[in-house]
């Protein structure tokens, strides 16, 4: 696998692995403006990215991402899912993958949003690969693989270096993945000594049906666990963005089209503003990501032409100021 590619397929570690706050809480706090501000990105094919696209097609598809209608990108972020772990540790080469890459994560497609000022990053796991995932790395597994990976590339909290951000996806509280949550939380994404650049708390089944489901979710890493046994420590929220739908079901979403109507609207003072509770100093979340670019499943609606998603995602970069290309992230 040449450089490049190996770049980016580790420069993100994906891993598809919810008591509120008091309601004046986070009007009463500081904010601070979102930063990350992404989507997972599926390609055509149902996350799986096994064939190389043609550029035409690929922009007629995904033209949104990187113009909201003012030709400004409406995220900063893309992350290319899923790579095949199992692949990826055995280096397959076969009809979708070359070397563990799936061949439709080409330099062509990375450029197409790198060259907008979108950073790119690579996820590695996934809904489809339970299994595979559960065979290659446990627990053990990945912290060697995140040693072996920070021996050649250090934590760099300036970001500069693309191929030094690795990110890992938990649960959309700290109900789902406990060992890995507990371990994430108190290992890899303290302020003190990170090695993990932040978490994405992921989708949960379905669509929350208010802001305030959603907000219980991402409350649950401020406050973490301290009745589990052993606790989950809490999460600094300057470590976490939160995740929401724009493509799922039968219908399309006003997360894509409506800003609005949607929950990144609703949600925006509660992300911007939350306050720490016993891990980091300074308030708010990351940022938003979205679930999911292009066609997410071989059911359910997609953010392709006419559903694409500059009335909802590309508004809300515009309402945030969503910096891009993204900036140096807050590091507490």
């Amino acid at each position: 696998m040449n450089r490049l590619r190996w770049m980016y397929v580790v420069s993100a570690l994906g891993l598809l692995l919810a008591q509120p706050a008091p309601a004046h809480a986070a009007a009463a706090a500081a904010t601070t403006p979102i930063q990350v501000y992404g989507a997972w990105h599926c390609g055509n094919d149902a996350c799986t990215w096994g064939a190389v696209r043609d550029a035409g097609d690929f922009d007629r598809a995904n033209h949104w991402l990187i113009d909201r209608g003012d030709g400004v990108p409406s995220v900063n972020l893309v992350v290319l899912s899923f790579v095949n772990p199992l692949k990826l540790l055995q280096r397959t080469t076969d009809a979708q993958t070359s070397a563990g890459v799936p061949v439709g994560m080409t330099p062509a497609v990375i450029s197409y949003f790198s060259s907008r000022g979108i950073r790119v990053m690579l996820s590695i796991g996934g809904i489809t690969f339970v299994d595979d995932w559960n065979t290659a790395p446990n627990l053990a597994g990945l912290q060697a693989f995140i040693d072996a990976y920070r021996s050649q590339l250090p934590y760099d909290g300036s970001g500069a270096d693309p191929a030094a951000r690795l990110t890992i996806d938990l649960g959309a509280g700290d109900r789902f993945l406990i060992d890995t949550a507990r371990k994430a939380t108190s290992d890899w994404l303290t302020s003190a000594h990170p090695v993990l650049d932040y978490a994405n708390a992921m989708v949960p089944s379905k669509q929350p049906t208010s802001a305030s489901d959603a907000e219980t979710n991402w409350q649950e890493h401020v406050d973490g666990k301290p009745r589990f046994s052993p606790p989950i420590p809490p999460l600094a929220p300057a470590r976490f963005t939160g995740s929401l739908f724009i493509s799922a079901g039968s219908r399309v979403r006003p997360e894509c089209t409506t800003f609005g109507s949607s929950l990144e609207n609703t949600t925006g003072t509660y992300v911007q503003a939350v306050a720490p509770n016993g891990a980091g100093t300074t308030p708010g979340m990351l940022g938003f990501m979205f679930w999911a670019a292009e066609t997410p499943s071989t059911h359910g609606t997609s953010t392709t032409p006419p559903n694409t998603c500059e009335g909802g995602v590309g508004v809300g970069a515009r309402t945030y100021a969503v910096p891009i290309p993204m900036k140096a992230l807050r590091q507490s």
